[in-house]
């Protein structure tokens, strides 16, 4: 007799960003638009130190810090880590050196990339010079990188400066993003599959006998392997919620809805998902619900309501 194939364990890719807005004070406005100038500017401490890139408050007193001072594009490399392969989005296509550089003038070292042949071109208290951005919009990528510089180490002095520029930055998207592959695991890949066939199952664990859903592949409590597969479901009961208000990208769900935690007939932990079917006002802890499926959906667009009374507290009250 030929064994069975084990299953297959899904992969994907996945993405996960959250890129915000967020205005600019004066201290950080004159700094990035002053990086579209070509202009490096710093800020001098309650001590007298001048930090790059600058900060809005003492990280010492905790003073406000308001005086501006100008520093030179050029500087040394303390110290130095290489990158032998670059990913998406950071500043060199190519092998590069990840540099710390305390530019002449300034007494806190800036972090950047530098263009360098190889890891033998890059030593510490080497000098280094701004390479600015063709194009230059007011944001740290306005340095496209640091370049070796043959010239002598200038005056480590630092001029005043007003932070005045015309057309002034007062706001940056920030973007976060994260791309990675996921693998969910036996047991959660036995979960997923189950969904494209409209079934929910979780897994048992063979100690406390709690149904976890989705499966985990062991116990948390107990930290015991889970095997023991169990359909539940499909109606369950509403835990607890949250009314939401705003909209997210990319999500075609008319705002305010209701999203909850459900706990499924059967297990001992609560899902969660989007409630339709109801005026979001009328969602209750209690309310027994079950899945709507979409065409060709692998798992529950939204849950309605069953028609059935609400489920007593006590009923799932160690679900909350």
């Amino acid at each position: 007799m030929t064994a069975a194939p084990p299953p297959q364990v899904l992969r994907a890719p996945l993405v996960v960003e959250f890129p915000f807005t967020r205005s600019l004070g004066p201290v950080q406005s004159a700094f990035l638009t002053g990086l579209r100038e070509r202009v490096v500017l710093g800020v001098r401490t309650t001590a007298g130190k001048v930090m790059v890139p600058p900060v809005e408050y003492d990280p010492v007193t905790a003073d406000e810090l308001r005086e501006l001072v100008e520093v030179a594009p050029a500087g040394t490399v303390t110290t130095w880590a290489w990158n032998g392969e670059p990913r998406s989005q950071q500043p060199l296509a190519t092998p590069f050196a990840w540099v710390l550089v305390r530019l002449d003038g300034a007494d806190t070292a800036i972090l950047h990339a530098l263009d360098a042949p190889g890891p033998e071109a890059v030593r510490t208290g080497m000098r280094v010079r701004i390479r600015w951005a063709a194009d230059r919009t007011g944001a740290i990528t306005d340095i496209a990188c640091f370049e070796p510089d043959a010239g002598p180490a200038g005056p480590n002095t630092a001029a005043p400066h007003d932070g005045t520029f015309a057309d002034p930055v007062t706001g940056i998207v920030a973007e976060a993003r994260l791309d990675y592959t996921y693998s969910p695991g036996r047991a959660q890949t036995a979960y997923i599959n189950a969904l494209a066939e409209r079934r929910t199952v979780g897994e048992r664990c063979p100690s406390c006998l709690k149904v976890y859903v989705p499966p985990r592949g062991a116990c948390p409590t107990c930290g015991v392997a889970t095997t023991d597969r169990v359909e539940v479901g499909p109606a369950g009961t509403v835990t607890t919620y949250c009314i939401v208000n705003i909209k997210a990208r990319g999500l075609d769900i008319e705002v305010p809805y209701v999203y909850a935690h459900i706990a499924l007939d059967g297990a001992d932990l609560a899902l969660h998902g989007r409630i339709g079917g109801i005026p979001y006002d009328q969602v209750r802890m209690g309310l027994r619900v079950e899945p709507v499926w979409s065409d060709g959906g692998r798992h529950p667009d939204h849950y309605r309501p069953t028609g059935e009374p609400d489920a007593d507290y006590d009923a799932y009250k160690e679900l909350i």
